[in-house]
């Protein structure tokens, strides 16, 4: 029985992309590539994040969501900050009718010139985590679509 990893996501079949893994045996994060080469603005007021696709999707358990992270390098190096601060992968994200559960990482650039992400630079981590529920919890819903719709 499948508990927990990553496929590639529909669309990206043939576009060589590599499944996150971790570096060492003690890493808490696996490493998300991005999937193909993506310019981020440099941040003038009013710029919208710009999201980087991975080519990746996620399965978990019903008591589990992925955490994406930023690398600890990225905001000296390249002045890349994540615009949500943790992304938060659903289990129920994964497969969705809008992109197949397609994890995309999005970024500001608070440098003063634009920065180029190429394909296979790795962007950023996620990291499987349990989560709990309160008592009174009777959530019933079901996903209708991708990024940024559970709230509809």
């Amino acid at each position: 029985m499948k508990q927990r990893g990553f496929e590639i996501a529909q669309g990206f079949e043939n576009k060589e992309i590599n499944l996150p893994v971790r570096k060492t045996k003690y890493s808490a994060g696996y490493d998300f590539e991005a999937a193909e080469d993506t310019v981020v603005p440099a941040f003038t007021p009013g710029t919208n994040p710009t999201l980087i696709k991975t080519g990746v999707k996620a399965y978990m358990l019903d008591d589990e969501m992925l955490c994406l992270y930023n690398r600890s390098s990225n905001p000296k190096k390249k002045g890349l900050i994540l615009a949500n601060s943790v992304g938060i992968i659903d289990k129920d994200y994964y497969g969705n009718p809008d992109n197949d559960g397609h994890i995309m990482f999005a970024f500001y650039n608070i440098k003063e010139e634009d920065v180029l992400i190429k394909k296979g630079e790795c962007i950023g981590q996620g990291i499987f985590q349990k989560y709990l529920v309160a008592d009174d919890d009777e959530s019933d819903g079901d996903r209708t679509g991708g990024f940024g719709s559970t709230d509809k």
